[in-house]
């Protein structure tokens, strides 16, 4: 897994909005992105940290006090 330093301060918003249980048409709304950009953000951010799911994402974080 990669290091914390490797999760920009965008990459903590969106896991940020994910942990609060948002939709993901309010989060896309609240970022002002497209849901298809959000899916994709979302995924790659999901690829680069090695888990399979935007919740496994939040519990990563958290578990690292990032969020």
């Amino acid at each position: 897994m990669p290091s914390d330093t490797h999760l920009t301060v965008d990459d903590r918003q969106l896991l940020r909005l994910h942990s609060e249980g948002m939709t993901s048409e309010a989060i896309a709304r609240t970022l002002n992105l497209s849901e298809r950009t959000l899916r994709r953000r979302t995924r790659l951010l999901c690829d680069r940290l090695g888990v399979g799911t935007p919740i496994e994402a939040v519990v990563w974080a958290v578990r690292r006090d990032l969020i």
